[in-house]
């Protein structure tokens, strides 16, 4: 997420409350989660284990509990809390804008794009031409669809991550600052549900397909030409390559990447990334071929067994 205007190490340290290391005119240009970082960016770290990851991170200021350190070329802002801060962050340069209408006056809606009842559009949503958005859809701030779009009754586009901060007597919300962005010629099914970036785009490429109740998480980018069959879950941060198919009830564990023209089928649990061009199957996913021949051995042992003790 960038900022509206370019800060300074002084003032984004004086907004929070911290300590900072480092030149008060040392240019910031916005905040982001380790995996999407880049240079101008704020990135947080409040554990030990994590420490050389975030300094050695493209991002050029580390939020840190502890001064340690610095690489050379980047600043520290010290802080007691940088998960609590870095919401901080969130909150002050895209706080939750509240409406008071189904269709928001700063939203821009393309040429022949039909817009059925009972649809939320939210603030600074841009949605392109020939869409067809249908009854009860919401889709919140800050979203972005393509052209030739269409969304099915009951979807939502644009919640927030599921991502919380356990402390001792509760969990603590990390704040979704990003966005959903929807490329051409996507259709997605009804009472789907596309959770928005922490502070990055969750992104459907163009000409991909997406069947009903398929649920992607913050940050997650599905390729070009994909095919996504009902109830498959997919975690945070996902990348999934072009022309990958995930046939129903797939569950994809978060971070990790399938890789493109990869066929995963029904009900298999993909718990670590995977290669493309090939098909998997089972859980955790295996080959489809050696799991199936696997799967055919197991029917085979009270034959086996019967045998053995004749």
């Amino acid at each position: 997420m960038k900022f509206p205007t370019p800060q300074t190490l002084q003032n984004i340290a004086e907004l929070i409350g911290g300590r900072f290391v480092g030149k008060p005119d040392f240019p910031v240009l916005g905040i982001n989660e380790i995996h999407v970082v880049e240079p101008g960016d704020v990135v947080f770290v409040d554990h030990p284990k994590y420490y050389d990851k975030a300094l050695n991170s493209r991002a050029t200021v580390i939020l840190i509990n502890k001064e340690v350190s610095c690489p050379e070329g980047k600043a520290l802002i010290v802080s007691e809390d940088p998960f609590r801060d870095f919401n901080k962050l969130t909150a002050h340069f895209r706080p939750f804008l509240k409406s008071n209408q189904s269709i928001s006056d700063s939203a821009q809606i393309g040429k022949d794009t039909i817009i059925q009842p009972n649809v939320f559009i939210g603030n600074n949503v841009v949605i392109g031409d020939n869409c067809v958005i249908h009854a009860n859809v919401a889709i919140y701030d800050n979203t972005v669809i393509g052209n030739n779009v269409i969304i099915h009754s009951g979807t939502v586009l644009g919640a927030d991550a599921f991502y919380y901060q356990k402390r001792t007597d509760k969990f603590d919300k990390l704040l979704s600052g990003g966005r959903v962005i929807i490329e051409d010629d996507v259709e997605i099914g009804a009472l789907c549900t596309i959770d928005k970036g922490v502070s990055g785009d969750t992104r459907i490429r163009k000409g991909s397909k997406l069947d009903n109740q398929v649920q992607v998480g913050h940050d997650t980018v599905i390729g070009e030409r994909c095919l996504i069959a009902s109830q498959t879950g997919i975690a945070g941060c996902v990348i999934i390559e072009d022309e990958v198919t995930l046939w129903g009830q797939v569950g994809v564990i978060s971070a990790v990447t399938i890789g493109e023209k990869a066929v995963i089928f029904a009900q298999t649990g993909v718990s670590k990334s995977l290669p493309g061009g090939k098909t998997y199957f089972g859980s955790p996913a295996e080959e489809a071929r050696e799991k199936l021949k696997q799967l055919a051995n197991v029917k085979r042992i009270p034959d086996i067994l019967n045998k053995l003790k004749k």
